[in-house]
């Protein structure tokens, strides 16, 4: 029986700087990216964004799932797309946070996971 390939870090930097790069292409409001492996067993990387609404909030998730689906990336768990204000989507080797900004300021992730490193975001921008 053949050993499972092991997990390329690489893969899950690439596909979290896709997804940062989704909630840019619809203008979401200081993304922010999470390295977490040498903190957490959970996951590599928190992606943390915000809408300006909830309406904006729901789009900006449902713009990240829908285009790493047509690249092949699943999302694993889906929480809070009905209510739009925080969602999380869960693609086990990163997450992606999109917050309400009173949700975003209440919960203070990026502060919560302080010992982590911050990925640079930079201006990437969505293919087209």
């Amino acid at each position: 029986m053949s050993q499972p390939l092991p997990k390329d870090d690489s893969d899950s930097l690439a596909q979290a700087r896709r997804a940062a790069a989704l909630c840019l292409d619809l203008k979401a409001n200081d993304v922010v990216m999470l390295d977490l492996a040498r903190v957490s067993d959970a996951t590599d990387y928190f992606v943390i964004a915000s809408g300006s609404s909830d309406t904006h909030v729901r789009a900006i998730a449902d713009h990240v799932v829908e285009e790493l689906r047509k690249e092949g990336v699943r999302v694993h768990h889906v929480e809070g797309l009905p209510q739009g204000r925080w969602v999380l989507l869960d693609y086990i080797d990163f997450v992606v946070h999109v917050f309400h900004p009173t949700l975003r300021s209440f919960y203070q992730l990026e502060r919560l996971w302080g010992d982590a490193a911050t990925v640079p975001v930079g201006e990437i921008r969505a293919r087209t």
